[in-house]
Formats: C-alpha cells, sequence, structure tokens
C-alpha cells in the first residue's frame, strides 16, 4: 500500500496487511478492511463499513456507513472456501447494505458492474450477479443465484427468490415477492408477482426510439394476451419481430428461463 493510499486512511480506521488500496482512496472512523481486499483509486468508504477479502472493488465508488461487503455467505453448505466479491466502478452503496462472496457450489463469485445505485439495507447475497445501471431500492433483497440485467429497477422491499433472472429494463414494484423469472422490458408487481405492463416510460427516458417500444409493446401482447404457452410465444414472437434488436434481447431472457416467467 502506498503512502498516498495511507494518507486517506483515518486514524481510527483498521487496514489489515494484505489489504491494497489504490490511489485517492479514504478510508473513514472505525471502518475495518481485511487482508485480501482491493480497492480501487477514488473510492470512498465512509465510517464504521467492513469490506471483508478475497474482495476486488474497483474505481471511484461509494460506500457508506454500517455496510458489510464481502463477508462470508449464509448458506449452510459454506465450509470457508476461498470465495470472492466482484464490484467494478462508479456505484453507490447506500447505509447497511450486505453483500456476501460467493459458494464453490456455483462459481464461487458474487458480481456487481458498474455505476449501480444500491439504496440503503439492500441485501446480495452469494453468487448473484448485478449488472450495470441498476437500482435496488431500500430493503431490495436477492436471495442466492439471482442474476439482474443492466438498467433493471427492483422497487424497495421486493424479494427475490433463489436462481431468479431478472430481465435487462424491467422493473418491480415497491413490495414485490418475485417468485419467477421477470422477462427484459417488462414491469411486475404483487405477492408473488405477475406481469402488469411494459417498462415504456423507462425505456422512453433511456433514449428507445418510439418504433422500439411500439414493437416491444406488440411482442408484450402476444407473450401475455393470447393465452399461449411460452413455448408458442417465443415462436410467435420470433416469427413476427426477430429481427429487432430489442427483441432478441427478450427472447433471449425468455428462452433461458429455468423458473418460468412471471404471467
Amino acid at each position: 500500500m502506498t503512502q498516498n493510499a495511507l494518507e486517506g486512511v483515518h486514524p481510527q480506521a483498521i487496514v489489515e496487511p494484505g489489504a491494497s488500496l489504490g490511489k485517492d482512496v479514504t478510508v473513514g472512523p472505525w471502518s475495518y478492511i481485511g487482508a485480501g481486499v482491493e480497492v480501487g483509486d477514488g473510492t470512498e468508504i465512509m465510517s464504521h463499513v467492513v469490506i471483508k477479502g478475497p474482495t476486488r472493488i474497483g474505481r471511484n465508488n461509494r460506500i457508506f456507513q454500517f455496510s458489510s461487503v464481502g463477508e462470508e455467505c449464509q448458506d449452510k453448505k459454506y465450509a470457508g472456501e476461498p470465495t470472492t466479491l466482484v464490484i467494478g466502478d462508479d456505484n453507490v452503496i447506500r447505509e447497511g447494505c450486505t453483500i456476501h462472496r460467493g459458494t464453490v457450489q456455483d462459481r464461487g463469485e458474487t458480481r456487481i458492474g458498474n455505476a449501480n445505485l444500491l439504496m440503503a439495507y439492500v441485501h446480495v447475497a452469494h453468487d448473484c450477479t448485478v449488472g450495470n445501471n441498476t437500482i435496488l431500492a431500500n430493503n431490495a433483497t436477492l436471495a442466492g443465484h439471482v442474476e439482474v440485467g443492466d438498467w433493471a429497477v427492483l422497487g424497495g422491499g421486493t424479494m427475490v427468490h433463489q436462481f431468479c433472472n431478472i430481465g435487462p429494463h424491467s422493473m418491480s414494484a415497491g413490495g414485490s415477492i418475485v417468485l419467477k423469472d421477470i422477462p427484459a422490458y417488462v414491469m411486475a408487481s404483487g405477492q408473488s408477482a405477475s406481469a402488469f405492463g411494459l417498462n415504456a416510460e423507462g425505456l422512453r427516458r433511456r433514449g428507445f426510439s418510439p418504433e422500439a417500444i411500439t414493437t416491444l409493446r406488440r411482442a408484450y401482447k402476444v407473450l401475455y394476451r393470447q393465452a399461449l404457452t411460452l413455448k408458442q410465444a417465443i415462436d410467435a414472437i420470433r416469427e413476427e419481430y426477430g429481427d429487432s434488436p430489442e427483441i432478441k434481447v427478450l427472447l433471449e431472457t425468455l428462452e433461458r428461463t429455468k423458473r418460468g416467467i412471471v404471467r
């Protein structure tokens, strides 16, 4: 660790030998950085944060007080194996978040991408994958092995069952209990969650063209309004709209499902 890195560490913080801090990293009072933790340049760690390794954190992240990052998971099969947590760049991790490392029963890694906002008290369990530019609102909870696609938004208090996939640009309403996959672009709500429309407003905000949104609306009607099986809906959507790049993303989320989709 360089002298420059040490200058950003508060005297009442603990940084264990074997931790690595990049340039312009700050660590607030009463925070703990364990051995095997790597923190990239410009990352800000507030007070009372615990980070354990093996964990790699990228550049320009902000981790707020009372968060626990890189702790061993709560899976009873975990037996102390050196699994990892990887966090990308430009993330904001608010107060009281808990993010656990992976298990050897999966790929041994929990991964969070770039430019995500994890609001207060979010939990990301072992072996989850969170993409880029997502928002997980207060108290959203991901069970183990969950995948969250780019630009997805989980409303406050959303609870996601293990092994579910949350598609890109999808959205859940606050308080939803998600027991099956949410396809790309779909909004879901309820206990248990069901589909209630296309996330058209989110798509408009992200610059999707009116033509693309119209095509996705039509595909949504095929999927949810024509009483088709999932396979029948996939075949019909591909035949009618398969050349659309947006539809290809939707089809990918439909075809990979193992738990089924919210209906």
